[in-house]
């Protein structure tokens, strides 16, 4: 029998959705692209429009407490737990002008405490920073020296703004007494407040500094007179926000107090009270500031009148206890703002509709255009939908799924009104009171069921050409959470309306899978798609399945079988329409937490015995004892068991089958592979398998927590995991490109081994010896410099033996050149192939300045020039001393033969006595 060849499998992380804030500060460039929050320490810079990761900051080790980004984009301010302040510059990088470099300036100390909040004037070039020891610093950015330096508040520094204003009249009055000039007429206005006069319009703005505290008060500081100039004491919370109107001449305060104060910058007297009725955390002035906006608490975005205090956005649904606006990220040059969740979510609001406001209107809430979750949160399980399979649905550890975009295209400026971008939210399904633990897609993609801890499970229909993505049935019944939901996945006949419009006609059935340890079949009624039909779908039968919770179930090809897997260690096969247990899976040390049925096509594998048949066809399941297990449910006996994960095997998936029809000339490694399955586990990485063999092909590797969630996408092989790490990687089938790959690299090498015999044999040594460096060769490349240094008659002038030879040694490159040295200090460690070595180290001695050789660096830990050297003394120190012992031996030989000679003498000359008597 003809073995299969051996093709080996390879697989390439080539995208990968990863989380990009999980709580702390965020801010945002002036133009609105850039995007910059905190991931625990790091500090990541996101472009707003397309979801590019622009630069990675990594931090000290502590926990992020205040960041932020100048408005132009050219200094990134990082302040941690540890009491450091990091100021890094940005700059486009070489690799791709789209990128940014952050390069580290300066690293500095500016208080006692942490700082708790900090500030960029407009310019970018002033810097405020706020500790919890209530002193405030105001920083040279340039410089990067401190300016100033304000002391008077009595707690945590909790809100910091910059702005400029005209010199108020506390400021003026004050100035005219200090100057002794003659006092301005004041006159009042009907209101009681104070008239400024024609010169004090005209005066120059003036730079000042509002500071907010834990005590409620706020601080006007003129960084001009280095003091503050008044003191607001009207709240009785923290200070959360400030914000400043010039177009007003006014000042917004925002506090935990549950009100929002508007100050007269003329008079710093409070100008309106607005009683929110929640817990501020942010506020600010819209656009020219008649209007201005508010969040906290209550999780809701709203919009008031700044003159008369009424709120301009109807009335909202509060969130929950846990839910709230931290941040509110806005510029006048942007046509939307960013609220920023406890949930670790951003969303993008139009403010487009502010400018249709009638005087006295009111308006609906601001509507959303976009969608970002920071973190994914632990990836629990995900699955393709949609017909194309261009979205992606992920049951994230909360009671909502997350439809994210596939789409492969380059978003322009514009995506942020439509997400269409690789990673975007596109859409959040809403309906489960609890955790959703499973989810399952028909074959179509149309219709996704989801199982909760709500003790619930629901259909959903999946939409993308109307962007309609609605709950189509509620089931009920289970006593506990689901633990396990599956959908037939046989396809309707061909040409049958089912099949061409399946929007219209969901999955007639669907299992669940439950803590009580039952199992239930569910109606789906195709008739509940008409409006008004309110009948609630039933169970057909329930089965009490086993002795434990229900981890998994799967249902066959012609769903004429579903299986369920639980903590039991067991696996039951069942039919279909009867509910009866057809058979039993035993082998499993622990819970099996996986199974799924093989595909129709699925050929025979051999199994441990031998070859085995796969009429009745085969199914695989993964258990907590680290294997995985292929069974046949012609006798439901293991054919083989796989063993390679180090932790428990919590998902397991059939690869796609080979397509043998109209197949591309670059996929015959495609071809000549056999049945392939990929297995995810609890020590964080996805293995391929091969099913015949039962040897791992590969191993992938990107995430740092356990990989609860695999799927693959049936057309192109891309499979896709997800873990507790919050990442979802998509890996791409290189196999084929891989071995091309190879085949080129293969077939280039032996042309140029070629290529090497042929200039060896006519004598090139200038290009036998350059290809041989570059080939790296070191038998043939000292064979070739031992020809070279026994050349006989040497050239005249040469310093290696042939002129050509020196000309080559005296022009390589720093690679090659380090390389040579390398060699060197390898031959120089035989006494047979040392005299090569010095005669070459000397004519690289006598080539290259000290300097030139000085800087040359090689690759990875160990194989720096010093190293090469300290090798090449060691050696050399001692073929010196074995050369001068040899001299002094020579001594007692040239000693020894004098002495046997002088003995000859004597002895020939009583030979010849001898004779003559």
């Amino acid at each position: 029998m003809t073995s299969r060849p051996k093709v080996i499998t390879t697989f390439e992380a080539y995208r990968s959705i990863q989380p990009f804030y999980t709580g702390g500060d965020a801010g945002l460039s002036r133009n609105g692209e850039v995007l910059v929050t905190c991931l625990g320490e790091e500090a990541l810079l996101t472009n707003l429009h397309t979801g590019q990761l622009l630069a990675r900051v990594e931090g000290d080790g502590e926990v992020l407490t205040a960041l932020l980004v100048t408005p132009s984009v050219s200094h990134l301010i990082a302040c941690s737990r540890s009491l450091s302040m990091r100021i890094y510059s940005l700059e486009p990088s070489n690799d791709s002008p789209a990128l940014l470099n952050a390069v580290l300036q300066r690293t500095l100390k500016p208080h006692t405490t942490p700082v708790i909040t900090a500030a960029v004037d407009c310019t970018g070039t002033l810097l405020a920073t706020g500790g919890a020891d209530g002193v405030i610093k105001v920083w040279d950015i340039n410089g990067w020296y401190v300016s100033h330096t304000f002391r008077g508040h009595a707690g945590v520094i909790s809100a910091l703004h910059f702005f400029e204003a005209h010199e108020s009249v506390i400021q003026s009055r004050t100035s005219a007494k200090l100057r002794q000039k003659s006092q301005r007429s004041q006159e009042a206005d009907d209101d009681g407040h104070a008239v400024v006069t024609e010169e004090e319009k005209s005066s120059a703005l003036i730079f000042y500094l509002a500071s907010g505290s834990e005590d409620g008060k706020i601080r006007i500081w003129d960084l001009i007179k280095r003091k503050a100039i008044t003191t607001l004491d009207s709240h009785v919370s923290v200070v959360r926000s400030l914000s400043f109107s010039r177009e007003r001449n006014a000042l917004l305060s925002a506090s935990r107090d549950k009100t929002v104060i508007i100050w007269e910058a003329r008079t710093w007297k409070a100008m309106k009270v607005v009683p929110v009725l929640e817990g501020l955390e942010t506020a600010g002035f819209l656009s020219t500031g008649e209007l201005f906006y508010t969040g906290g608490e209550s999780n809701v975005l709203r919009v008031w009148e700044t003159v008369m205090g009424r709120e301009v956005t109807k009335e909202q649904v509060v969130g929950t206890e846990d839910s709230g606006i931290l941040h509110i990220l806005y510029n006048p040059l942007l046509n939307f703002l960013v609220t920023v969740h406890t949930n670790q979510t951003l969303v993008l609001h139009s403010l487009a509709p502010l400018l249709a406001l009638q005087p006295g209107g009111k308006l609906d809430p601001l509507p959303i255009l976009r969608h970002l979750s920071g973190t994914h949160d632990e990836i629990i399980d995900l699955s393709y939908v949609t017909q194309d399979r261009d979205l992606l649905a992920l049951a994230t550890n909360s009671e909502d799924i997350r439809l994210v975009s596939l789409a492969t295209r380059t978003a322009d400026i514009n995506s942020s009104a439509t997400g269409q971008y690789f990673g975007a939210d596109v859409a959040l399904l809403q309906g489960h009171e609890d955790i959703i633990i499973c989810l399952d897609v028909d074959w179509s993609g149309c219709w996704l069921a989801t199982g909760a801890k709500d003790n619930t499970a629901r259909l959903w229909r999946i939409d993308r050409t109307n962007q309609s993505y609605e709950s189509f049935a509620v089931f009920t019944g289970h006593a506990e959470s689901l633990g396990a939901i599956s959908l037939p996945s046989q396809p309707p006949p061909v040409g049958s309306t089912a099949r061409s419009n399946p929007l219209d006609h969901p999955p007639s059935f669907l299992f669940t899978g439950s803590q009580d340890r039952t199992v239930k079949r569910w109606e789906v009624v195709p008739k509940s798609i008409v409006k008004g039909d309110k009948r609630n779908p039933r169970a057909i039968y329930t089965r009490k399945a086993h002795d434990k919770d229900i981890n998994a179930i799967a249902t066959n090809h012609n769903s004429t079988l579903f299986a369920s897997a639980s903590q039991d260690r067991t696996v039951k096969i069942w039919s279909v329409e009867e509910g009866e247990v057809q058979g039993v899976l035993r082998g499993h040390r622990r819970g099996v937490w996986s199974v799924k049925f093989a595909a129709k096509e699925t050929p025979p594998i051999t199994g441990d015995s031998g070859p085995a048949s796969s009429s009745r066809g085969l199914i695989l399941t993964g258990s907590g004892d680290k294997t995985v297990k292929i069974w046949s449910l012609s006798d439901y006996s293991c054919l083989r068991t796989l063993e390679g994960h180090t932790n428990s095997v919590l998902k397991v998936i059939w690869m796609p089958l080979p397509q043998h029809n109209n197949d591309p000339e670059g996929s015959e490694p495609s071809r000549q592979r056999g049945v392939q399955i990929a297995s995810a586990g609890g020590d964080g990485l996805v293995k391929i398998w091969d099913a015949n063999s039962g040897e791992c092909d590969c191993t992938l590797d990107n995430h740092t927590d356990r990989v609860w969630a695999l799927a693959v996408n049936p057309s192109d092989g891309t499979v896709i995991s997800g873990g507790g790490d919050s990442v979802v990687t998509f890996w791409k089938d290189t196999t084929s490109s891989t071995i091309a790959a190879s085949a080129a690299a293969s077939t280039a090498r032996v042309e140029q081994e070629q290529q090497l015999q042929n200039y060896i044999h006519h004598g090139n040594y200038r290009e036998a010896i350059t290809l041989a460096l570059q080939l790296n060769h070191p038998a043939r490349l000292l064979a070739l410099l031992t020809t070279v240094a026994n050349t006989n008659p040497p050239d005249p002038t040469s310093l290696s033996g042939l002129t050509a030879v020196d000309d080559v040694l005296q022009h390589l490159a720093d690679e090659q050149l380090f390389t040579l040295l390398l060699r060197l200090r390898d031959w120089n460690t035989n006494a047979r192939t040392a005299p090569v070595a010095q005669r070459i180290l000397w004519v690289l001695a006598k080539s290259y300045p000290a300097a030139r050789l000085a800087e040359l660096k090689g690759k990875g830990k160990g194989s720096g020039l010093k190293d090469v050297l300290d090798g090449l003394r060691a050696y050399t120190e001692r073929h010196y001393k074995r050369m001068e012992e040899l001299v002094d031996e020579s001594y007692l030989v040239d000693y020894t033969l004098r002495e046997m000679e002088a003995v000859g003498f004597v002895d020939e000359d009583i030979a010849m006595t001898g004779v003559v008597v």
